[in-house]
């Protein structure tokens, strides 16, 4: 059973590794064409500006997300949407150190307020899934690795022999020190 987890995780470490060897390649070839079509200054003062504008949106959005992650806390309502942004603004704000324009458009498009949740619904789909694969089930309910409710293990039958009254029988339980 051991094997099976890492078979799993070779696909995602597969994925990994060919984003880190694409993504410079792909960064470089838009930069050149970008630097070809508007010059190399104007390319560095674009690259400039949108790293400022980003960080500033970044921090702007995460004091926003922090305040709404309290007030779900201190109301006692699950913080589920909440935690998700402040890992997208953490991977976007990550993603706007990085030069180049496709690791900013993909920041972008995890830190601005309104495509941020179709980014926040595609990650929260994309844990459960791999939660209920975890687990033993498949998203979708269909065939797959079978899914066990409570109680639908195996039954043993037994008997109780001797069945001893807790000492404090008709008294009160002895209270515990906290």
């Amino acid at each position: 059973m051991s094997g099976r987890p890492q078979a799993r995780r070779r696909p995602v470490l597969r994925w990994v590794l060919l984003a880190l060897v694409l993504l410079p390649v792909i960064e470089i070839a838009v930069l050149v064409m970008v630097g070809r079509a508007i010059g190399l200054w104007w390319t560095l003062g674009l690259i400039i500006l949108v790293a400022v504008a980003g960080t500033w949106l970044a921090r702007r959005e995460s004091g926003r997300t922090y305040r709404e992650l309290q007030q779900a806390l201190s109301s006692g309502r699950m913080p589920a949407d909440q935690v998700t942004d402040a890992i997208l603004l953490t991977v976007g704000g990550f993603l706007l150190l990085l030069p180049g324009f496709v690791s900013d458009i993909l920041a972008l498009i995890l830190i601005l307020p309104f495509t941020r949740p179709l980014a926040r619904r595609l990650l929260q789909a994309l844990v459960a899934s791999r939660a209920l694969a975890t687990v033993g089930g498949t998203p979708t309910g269909g065939p797959g690795r079978a899914r066990r409710g409570p109680g639908s293990g195996t039954v043993i039958d037994g008997e109780i022999v001797d069945e001893q009254p807790p000492p404090w029988r008709g008294e009160r339980p002895p209270q515990i020190d906290r």
